[in-house]
């Protein structure tokens, strides 16, 4: 998972497990994904043109003491009612009143109709630099204005790059607001890519004690000749011939192996200000030379009139792997499921389901409770990716008919069943157990988890086109948090990922540990590292009153953690690849 700030040790991208690339609309883009790929198999041009926006901005006003702001950029499409629709939101750059965020967005640009976008900037308060960005409550930050366009606007520019003065919420210009670009790129749609593994020898040091701490940012060259960042990589503290983890650059990133590239090293510095250690224009063809030949190429910085100095610094290519990179279409068109699962919480603290402020209260006028909202919102996506639509429902925490407390038992009352047929046998189910089951407690996740992973791993003995998700909805913090991470850590080699919903008003601060949005992966106690991160944990109330809807929340990075898995197992989808087969833009 993307973690929140790109200035931060540790290099985490905001936005997307796969990339920083933000996909706008999950739903719409599936349909339009559909609709290409039926006219692309005909030989006939899609309906629509997908395309990838880049944000900049330059001379941001400044609205920390100390400092420089924090900024952050919003999208949002502007509907047919004047409201605003927000499309997704860049990472926070911190200490920069011009930054070039690397958060890109895929938007489906139709000629036939008008398309209103809006951008609005902040600048985020130091205490939200270590959460992920779409929970940053944006009422909270300083406002530091908006730009609108129309993407017909944008399209027909030199280059499709468009510089908009920004304004004040009531329209009026501000001279000192600052500028913001927007540069549009047509996605090329290829498999192809590349996992690099990058290291430097010999950087100059620049802390005085201790040594310089590096990472790198790639770069590319766009029609207009402005550099576009398309990766950072992490911090490494200390090191003057750090090695960097690998990262798979995608052709749709760089557009082709001749096309060239900047590769910049930095010593971090925690102000924001980061000291070059050097630069290097090269292609990925060149960086494939390095790789063959076993050679380093010198860094070099370059003086305003453009002078180079070439630095003893050197930058190594230690692993170079062409690869193909299939897309989360490609997998669930060609035969791979998604089956969903569901846990429930029935320990007393959720009170009484006889009584109205009880968060079990069925209210008999049809207004859902906050469990069911959160069962009709996910399910009702994840049911079209399973083809029987037969899911595994079960409560924890409960005192049941048949025996003592519970913290596994089938939602349906049958002790050998736990599959019901459809959502609407979700919500059946969950009804009658109010009735048949004595909320009890304590609040335990371990055996869900386990049972969920069990059906997981036996999937694997007669089968690897089936991918599950476990929707875990409670009320409380669970009490048995490391046996719940031992089990996550467990079941992280599987294909496995975990929702959880967090209803009613308990302090959740402690389950974000299982959510590792902070890039740091769960520990078990026996020292095993997760081998991912398979957890989404989103508290209900935090999307009170917000356009984004519980199932949006949860189910944005459950794309990237399927690829993660499959991607990891070289497992590929049931097509032989061919220029023919199907070509898809998400990814």
């Amino acid at each position: 998972m993307g973690g929140c700030f790109s200035d931060v040790k540790g290099g985490q991208q905001a936005i997307g497990a796969a990339g920083p690339t933000a996909s706008v609309g999950s739903a719409r883009q599936e349909v339009d994904d559909a609709v290409g790929y039926l006219f692309h198999s005909r030989g006939l041009r899609g309906l629509c043109t997908s395309l990838e926006l880049s944000l900049s901005a330059s001379r941001l006003q400044n609205h920390d003491i100390m400092s420089k702001s924090d900024p952050l950029a919003v999208l949002y499409l502007k509907r047919r009612d004047g409201m605003l629709e927000e499309l997704g939101r860049t990472e926070v750059i911190m200490n920069n009143l011009s930054p070039s965020w690397i958060t890109k967005f895929t938007i489906n640009y139709q000629f036939e109709i008008v398309q209103h976008l809006v951008i609005r900037v902040y600048d985020v308060d130091t205490k939200y630099f270590n959460i992920p960005v779409k929970t940053i409550n944006l009422n909270e930050q300083d406002y530091l204005g908006e730009a609108s366009f129309a993407m017909s606007e944008l399209v027909t520019k030199p280059n499709r790059s468009l510089t908009l003065n920004l304004q004040q919420k009531n329209g009026h210009p501000n001279a000192h607001s600052g500028t913001i670009t927007i540069h549009a790129e047509e996605p090329i749609a290829s498999r192809t890519a590349f996992e690099i593994t990058f290291r430097c020898s010999k950087l100059e040091n620049k802390d005085v004690f201790s040594k310089s701490d590096p990472f790198l940012i790639i770069s590319k060259f766009v029609e207009s000749g402005i550099s576009i960042p398309i990766w950072k990589s992490e911090v490494i503290n200390n090191d003057l011939n750090p090695v960097w983890k690998p990262v798979t650059l995608s052709m749709q990133q760089f557009l082709s192996k001749e096309n060239p590239l900047i590769i910049e090293c930095f010593d971090f510095n925690d102000s924001g200000k980061h000291d070059q250690l050097g630069l290097l224009q090269t292609s990925v063809a060149d960086l494939e030379k390095l790789a063959r030949e076993n050679c380093g190429a010198n860094l070099y910085v370059q003086s305003r009139s453009g002078a180079k100095k070439i630095l003893k610094g050197q930058l190594h290519v230690d692993n170079f792997i062409e690869k193909t990179q299939y897309s989360f279409l490609d997998y669930i068109s060609n035969g791979f499921e998604l089956n969903f699962m569901v846990a429930i919480d029935f320990t007393a603290s959720n009170g009484d389901p006889r009584l109205p402020a009880s968060l079990h209260f069925i209210d008999p006028s049809g207004r859902l409770n906050s469990y069911q909202q959160a069962i009709v919102g996910v399910g009702e996506v994840l049911q079209f990716y399973d083809s029987d639509k037969h899911f595994p429902a079960w409560g924890f925490g409960g005192r049941v008919s048949y025996g003592s407390v519970s913290h596994c038992f089938n939602l349906k009352g049958s002790p050998e069943e736990s599959e019901v047929s459809g959502v609407e046998g979700i919500m059946a189910a969950y009804a009658m157990a109010l009735h048949n089951v004595t909320l009890a407690g304590p609040t335990l996740f371990g055996p869900v988890i386990h049972r969920a992973a069990e059906i997981a791993g036996q999937s694997l003995l007669t089968s690897r086109n089936k991918y599950y998700v476990l929707l875990i909805i409670t009320d409380g913090v669970i009490t048995d948090l490391q046996e719940t991470i031992n089990a996550i850590v467990k079941a992280s080699d599987l294909p496995l990922s975990i929702l959880i919903v967090g209803v009613g008003g308990a302090d959740y601060k402690e389950m974000n540990i299982l959510d590792a949005d902070d890039g740091k992966r769960l520990e078990s106690s026996t020292g095993r590292i997760a081998t991912r991160d398979i957890v989404q944990f989103v508290p209900m109330r935090d999307l009170q009153g917000n356009q984004v809807s519980v199932a949006q929340s949860l189910l944005e990075e459950l794309p990237g953690q399927f690829l993660s898995y499959m991607r990891s197992r070289d497992i590929k989808p049931n097509f032989a690849y061919t220029a023919e087969a199907p070509v898809s833009m998400l990814s």
